[in-house]
């Protein structure tokens, strides 16, 4: 039963756990792969979790007030900017992002709507542009800023340790064996592998991550090319898997024809992960349950006009 609640912001989390069944049709019943859809978060991506926890942590430290002059703003491919957003209206606080300006015109148009100021970096320089941009303007104006730095903030994987680790436990009843997440902050990979870890010491952890530098799976990062992220530590990871963007792409096409699941490129790459994690314990004749995250959905990605119906 939904309870009533008294701010949108509290509807984040507890996000359906689904069965890709007809994917992994040929796994079953020794293995089993299931998706989190992190799409059902109030602001459509899995971004929600982290941004909520570390501007609570902010308003908590008084670092950000509700309706006082100093703005968040923090860099973003896009989901993260969105989240950041929707909770600044309604949570009263002024946000400014910092974006490359190739990202989609549905994020971008979404940022706006929820009134956050928008400044865009060189788009070639994927989301490391937008960390530099956002540093120097900090720099220049700290009294004018609250940067959370989500590439570095302990609350983006402390949000998944003690949130989407939780759901997957309980929602599996405890059967989990495999996790598997894509790396663009790498908050969810790290946080809910740690979170899982500590319930279950032999669960394995297992990161995506693009296999080229200049790829087409938005939101992932290819870290040996790229800035990276210090809350990222590999030693906490059983694996680190790379995938292609015709993967990612082939595999997102797949979630929508075969299991209704319209979800983004990145969430793509992450379903192919899992699948081929589960194929290998299925070859190997070992049984288990792989769960992956599916950050949002396709038409998040969409621009005008680019799909007919």
């Amino acid at each position: 039963m939904t309870r009533p609640l008294e701010s949108v912001a509290d509807a984040v989390g507890n996000t359906p756990l689904v069965r890709l069944a007809r994917l992994a049709a040929d796994l079953a019943p020794r293995v089993e792969v299931w998706a989190k859809l992190e799409w059902f978060n109030p602001g459509g991506s899995v971004k929600d979790r982290a941004a909520l926890a570390m501007m609570q942590d902010a308003l908590g430290r008084g670092e950000l007030v509700a309706g006082g002059p100093r703005a968040l703003i923090d860099s973003t491919s896009g989901n993260t900017g969105v989240a950041y957003a929707w909770l600044g209206a309604a949570l009263g606080v002024k946000v400014a992002l910092v974006m490359p300006s190739n990202v989609s015109s549905a994020r971008k148009a979404l940022a706006r709507v929820y009134g956050a100021e928008v400044l865009f970096s060189d788009p070639m320089e994927q989301s490391d542009g937008a960390i530099r941009l956002v540093r120097k303007l900090v720099a220049e104006a700290p009294e004018r800023w609250y940067y959370p730095d989500q590439y570095s903030n302990p609350w983006n994987p402390r949000a998944h340790e003690l949130g989407t680790a939780e759901e997957i436990w309980r929602q599996t009843e405890g059967r989990v064996t495999h996790f598997v997440a894509g790396l663009g902050t790498t908050g969810t990979a790290m946080g809910t592998t740690r979170g899982l870890k500590k319930r279950n010491a032999a669960v394995r952890g297992i990161a995506v991550e693009p296999a080229e530098a200049l790829h087409g799976l938005e939101g992932l990062k290819h870290l040996a090319s790229s800035l990276v992220p210090a809350i990222y530590d590999p030693a906490e990871l059983d694996e680190v898997m790379a995938v292609s963007t015709d993967e990612g792409w082939d595999v997102a096409e797949r979630l929508a024809r075969e299991e209704g699941l319209l979800a983004g490129h990145s969430s793509g790459a992450a379903a192919a992960g899992a699948l081929r994690v589960a194929r290998r314990l299925h070859e190997a004749g070992g049984q288990g349950v792989v769960v992956t995250v599916l950050a949002d959905r396709a038409d998040r990605y969409f621009e005008p006009g680019a799909v007919s119906v």
